[in-house]
């Protein structure tokens, strides 16, 4: 059932994504047509995850990653939405807590169970914190990247774009970070 919902809602996507590229080259308005372009990239790599792969998707990060994507590349660039200045912060702020669940996800699927019982609370909550953190990190490494090599203005407002971007994703990332550490420790003494 996943697995064919996560194929369903990748081919929707990729789809969509395909015609906004397609729709875009024609009328020559070529930032929004390779933003299209990347959609349909971004959207066929769960697509391809569970056409080739025998992993076991975690739901909600699906659909979040899918939301993600429809609000910073279908919203925010194709539709303008990054304009009303506060966008770009909430689509970093969303990502940063997609990210944390990320880390939930891969922790909990890549500790030995019997170690779960001894690992700390505070473990969780940094691996969590420091991944959504490193995953915001990158995202600003690749956009400068971007502008350096390419000439683009991912980084419209310089310095202060990037740190808001940081701090949003931070702040995201912590609020999950902070849930994850709580919920750990609630486990742990149950467990007791």
């Amino acid at each position: 059932m996943n697995r064919k919902f996560v194929i369903f809602i990748s081919l929707l996507y990729v789809i969509f994504m395909g015609i906004m590229a397609f729709y875009h080259f024609q009328t020559e308005e070529m930032k929004k047509a390779w933003v299209g372009v990347g959609g349909v990239v971004c959207g066929a790599i769960p697509l391809l995850l569970a056409l080739f792969t025998k992993l076991k998707f975690n739901l909600p990060i699906i659909i979040s990653y899918f939301i993600f994507l429809f609000g910073s590349q279908y919203l925010g660039t194709i539709r303008g939405w990054y304009g009303l200045g506060w966008w770009d912060t909430f689509v970093h702020f969303i990502s940063g807590g997609i990210l944390a669940f990320t880390a939930v996800a891969l922790y909990e699927r890549l500790i030995h169970r019997k170690a779960g019982a001894g690992i700390s609370p505070w473990f969780v909550f940094l691996f969590t914190f420091g991944f959504a953190g490193l995953g915001g990190v990158l995202w600003e490494v690749y956009e400068f990247s971007c502008d350096q090599f390419f000439g683009t203005t991912m980084q419209g407002g310089g310095n202060s774009d990037t740190m808001t971007d940081l701090i949003a994703d931070v702040v995201g990332g912590l609020v999950i970070a902070i849930y994850s550490g709580i919920r750990t420790k609630l486990k742990l003494k149950k467990g007791k």
